[in-house]
């Protein structure tokens, strides 16, 4: 039976891919795992293995091509076998101009795209999808919204509407600085105030660089911006001696092959402190809180157009060296855009570290679905009590931060997982290296 190569989802904000270059071509053959094309979301370019032995066939998607998420793009079949008949997976572009009948009822659509149409003022029935099942998506909505705006209308936020009548600003001649150039608040009062100036406002200063909010920039401020709406922040500092821990990485780093990272230390004493706080290592679905069976520690990388966080996988049965090995492979590969599936999905608790450009605390944004992050400092001498005789000296310390969503957990889970997280980092012998 012939198996269906589909354009996979790799991020949960995910709703399209662009097919960048297929490594194998139509009626090679391939193996189950084996990468047969590379595909490019907002936020990582990966290779996508073959989810079968066969011959592949059928090749639709061109190098280039954006297409929904779960299109099927290719087929695998066995020696001999036939290609199933496709039906049409791209419907013709729609146009401002073209009247879209209305429909009996809502059409389905994304979390994202119901905000946007929302937002927008838009009937989300009068708008054809291109997603699963003729779900809409966010590419549905952007691709009717022009700076002209549907049925002439400029195209702006509701606030920037609202505040264009209350300043007797014609929106229609203002030039938007956001997304697809869509008219802002802020763009309605530069404009009312120059107004008042008696200066023109119907174009951007020669000397302002516009850099567009997408790609990469684009998901991480939806994600930050719904994470930070939605999810109940709250936080918890604590100081941790490193006295110890870092005698026994610069012992190691001096003998062993394999150097040993403060950050490879962290997630190796993260996940043995989520082994005994389960609620730390949980997500929440719907009305539920789900404690995850695996502890997968995301490390947040910083690449030129934003931050991407490959994923540490069973990082509790892993010790220090591996840890070490695997986060130097993925940085390595976060950075050349060699990421795969796998490395990017599946995490359920992220460890973000400044400290290695000078920071001494800071506060992190929960990544969703998890439901908390930790932010790591750098370590700095500061005075601190040596015994118990009351003398004083200096001693190095990290400050860590850990974000939590309070409709998971609440403050004392927080604070005992932190408890044992200084714990295992201050007495770090009996971690497994």
């Amino acid at each position: 039976m012939a198996t269906e190569v589909i354009m996979p989802k790799v991020d949960m904000d995910q709703e399209t891919g662009t097919v960048v270059d297929w490594i194998k071509k139509d009626g090679d053959n391939v193996k189950q795992g084996e990468a047969i094309l590379v595909i490019e979301t907002a936020k990582v370019a990966i290779e996508v293995e073959a989810p079968a032995t066969g011959i592949l066939q059928g090749i639709s998607a061109e190098v280039g091509e954006e297409l929904p998420i779960a299109t099927v793009i290719a087929y695998i079949l066995e020696p001999g076998e036939e290609l199933p008949e496709r039906p049409s997976q791209k419907p013709p572009p729609i146009t401002r101009s073209e009247e879209m009948p209305p429909k009996s009822e809502p059409a389905p659509a994304t979390p994202l795209a119901k905000n946007i149409a929302e937002a927008q003022g838009l009937d989300l029935s009068r708008i054809p999808g291109t997603g699963p099942g003729g779900r809409v998506t966010k590419s549905d909505i952007e691709s009717l919204v022009t700076p002209a705006g549907l049925d002439g209308k400029a195209y702006a936020t509701p606030a920037a509407r609202r505040l264009a009548r209350e300043e007797r600003v014609d929106i229609s001649r203002l030039v938007g600085s956001g997304p697809g150039g869509r008219i802002q608040a802020h763009d309605v009062l530069t404009a009312a105030e120059s107004t008042h100036l008696g200066t023109a406002t119907t174009v951007r200063p020669s000397d302002v660089k516009v850099i567009p909010l997408e790609g990469m920039r684009r998901t991480i401020a939806e994600r930050m911006t719904r994470s930070a709406q939605t999810a109940p922040h709250f936080t918890l500092q604590i100081d941790v001696d490193m006295t110890r821990a870092e005698a026994m990485r610069v012992s190691f780093n001096a003998k062993g092959d394999v150097k040993i990272t403060p950050t490879a230390q962290l997630v190796k004493a993260s996940a043995w402190a989520l082994t005994r706080h389960p609620f730390v290592n949980a997500k929440l679905v719907g009305d539920e809180i789900h404690l995850l069976p695996e502890i997968n520690i995301g490390v947040a990388v910083a690449l030129e157009e934003g931050l991407i966080v490959p994923v540490v996988h069973r990082a509790e049965q892993k010790g220090i060296t591996e840890i070490a090995a695997e986060l130097t492979d993925i940085v390595i590969r976060a950075r050349e855009g060699e990421l795969t599936t796998r490395d990017v999905t599946g995490g359920t608790f992220t460890v973000s570290n400044l400290g290695m450009f000078g920071i001494d605390r800071f506060t992190a944004i929960i990544n969703p679905p998890e439901s908390a992050i930790l932010a790591v400092g750098k370590t700095v001498s500061r005075p601190a009590a040596l015994n118990d005789d009351g003398d004083i000296g200096l001693v190095p310390t990290l400050t860590l931060t850990l974000s939590v969503d309070h409709r998971v957990l609440d403050g004392v889970v927080a604070a005992r997982f932190l408890q044992d997280l200084r714990g295992a980092i201050e007495e770090p012998g009996w971690l497994s290296y």
